[in-house]
C-alpha cells in the first residue's frame, strides 16, 4: 500500500496552491465585504486559470479537460477549497461531468463552450418540496408532438444567475416500483431566454459570500426533443453514473479549509502567550490539537480512499456517504476548535477563521445532509439481512 503522491500529483497541488494562494487569495477580502465577484476580475482570473491549466480539470481530456482521475482530482479539489468558494468555482470553473453524457451535438454546443470557458452551467434538481426526496419533485415536463413542456419551479440553484443555460431535471411520467407509483425523471437542457424560463434572485445565504442560489420558473417552457440529456424518463441513470463523485468534491474541498484553519490555531498556540507561556503549554489548548489533527487525518484517508476505489470501479455508495459525512462534520469541527483557540480574535475578520466557520454550516446540508449519509450508511449495513 503505497500512500506516496506521484510526481504529477504533486506537482498539481503545487501548481493549485500556488494558484490559489498567489491569485485567488488576494481577493478574498473584497468578496467578503462586499459578497460580489467582480465580472472584470473573474475574466482575468479564469484566464490564468486556463494558461495554468487548471480550468475544467475534472473533464476528460477526450473532451478537452485536463482528464484528472478521480484520486488526483480530490487532490486538487482539496487545494482549491482553502479559499472563498464562490472565488475557486466561478474563476477556476469545473463543468458538471454530466455534460458528457450528452450527443456529439450536445457537446459541441453545451460542454465545449464550458471547458474554453466561454460559458456556464447550472444545475437544477432541488424543489421548494423536494430537496433530499428527489422523487418528490412537483416540476412537470409533458410531450407535445416532438417538443416537451416544461413547468414548475426549482430553487437553490447555485450559479444560475450567471450561467448560459440549465441542466434542469423534471417529472416526466410514473411507473409502478415495490413500493408504489414512483416518478419518471428526464433531464432536459434549457437555455437563458427560453420563453416560459425565468431566473429570479434566490435567497440570502450565510455561507459562502459572493456565491448565489436562484429560482427557476418553468410556465409552458417549450424545449425541442434535442435536448433531452440522456433517454426520456432515464434521468436519474445518467445522473448516478455522471454525478456520483460529486460528494466527494465537497468533502475534499473541506479538506483544504480545514487545514488552513488548523495551520492558524498551530501558529496562534504556538506564538500566543498568556500567565508566561506559549498557550500551547496548556493541555486545554494542545489536547485540542492533538484532537484536530487526529480528525483531519482521519477525514483525509477517508476521501482518498473512496476516490481510490471509484477509480478501481468498486466505490460504494457507503464509501462515499462515509467520506463526505466525516469530512464535513470535522471541518465544522476544526473550524469552531481553531475559533475557541484563537479567543475573541478567531470571530474578528482579519483572518479567515471567521469566514472559514460561516461556510462550513452549509457543507453538512447540500449534496445530501448529513442525515441522508447516516442514512446510505445505515441502509447498506442492514440490507444483507433483509432489514
Amino acid at each position: 500500500m503505497d500512500f506516496a503522491l506521484s510526481h504529477e500529483q504533486q506537482l498539481i497541488v503545487d501548481t493549485t496552491r500556488a494558484f490559489v494562494e498567489n491569485e485567488l487569495y488576494p481577493h478574498e477580502g473584497e468578496v467578503e465585504r462586499t459578497g460580489l465577484l467582480d465580472p472584470d476580475l473573474v475574466s482575468e482570473l479564469q484566464q490564468k486559470a486556463i494558461d495554468a491549466g487548471l480550468y475544467a480539470a475534472n473533464i476528460p481530456e477526450q473532451f478537452g479537460g485536463s482528464g484528472l482521475d478521480t484520486l488526483t482530482w480530490l487532490l486538487y479539489e482539496k487545494e482549491l477549497g482553502r479559499t472563498n468558494y464562490a472565488l475557486h468555482w466561478t474563476c477556476v470553473s469545473r463543468p458538471s461531468n454530466i455534460l458528457c453524457a450528452g450527443t456529439p451535438e450536445q457537446q459541441e454546443r453545451y460542454l465545449t463552450p464550458c471547458v474554453r470557458g466561454e460559458k456556464w452551467d447550472c444545475l437544477a434538481m432541488t424543489e421548494p418540496e423536494a430537496g433530499s426526496d428527489l422523487r418528490g419533485m412537483k416540476a412537470t415536463a409533458r410531450q407535445d408532438g416532438s417538443d416537451w413542456i416544461l413547468n414548475g419551479t426549482k430553487h437553490f440553484i447555485s450559479h444560475a444567475d450567471i450561467a448560459d443555460f440549465a441542466i434542469c431535471f423534471m417529472k416526466s411520467g410514473e411507473e409502478e416500483s415495490p413500493r408504489g407509483r414512483r416518478a419518471l425523471i428526464t433531464a432536459f437542457f434549457v437555455d437563458k431566454g427560453t420563453p416560459g424560463f425565468e431566473v429570479r434572485d434566490g435567497y440570502r445565504n450565510v455561507s459562502h459570500r459572493g456565491y448565489t442560489n436562484s429560482i427557476l420558473e418553468f410556465t409552458d417552457c417549450r424545449v425541442p426533443a434535442e435536448n433531452v440529456l440522456g433517454e426520456a424518463h432515464k434521468g436519474f441513470d445518467v445522473a448516478n453514473k455522471w454525478l456520483g463523485a460529486t460528494r466527494l468534491q465537497v468533502g475534499a474541498t473541506c479538506l483544504g479549509r480545514a487545514e488552513r484553519a488548523f495551520s492558524h490555531a498551530v501558529q496562534w498556540a504556538a506564538e500566543r502567550q498568556q500567565f508566561g507561556q506559549s498557550i500551547g503549554k496548556f493541555q486545554g489548548v494542545s489536547f485540542k490539537l492533538a484532537d484536530m489533527a487526529t480528525e483531519m487525518k482521519a477525514a483525509e484517508l477517508m476521501i482518498l480512499e473512496a476516490g481510490w476505489k471509484y477509480d478501481q470501479g468498486n466505490v460504494t455508495d457507503a464509501d462515499m456517504a462515509m467520506a463526505k459525512l466525516k469530512a464535513t462534520e470535522m471541518l465544522a469541527f476544526v473550524a469552531d476548535e481553531a475559533i475557541q483557540i484563537h479567543g475573541g480574535m478567531g470571530l474578528m475578520d482579519e483572518l479567515p477563521l471567521e469566514r472559514i466557520w460561516r461556510d462550513a454550516r452549509i457543507e453538512r446540508i447540500w449534496e445530501g445532509t448529513s442525515e441522508i449519509q447516516r442514512h446510505i450508511i445505515s441502509r447498506a449495513l442492514l440490507r444483507p439481512f433483509g432489514a
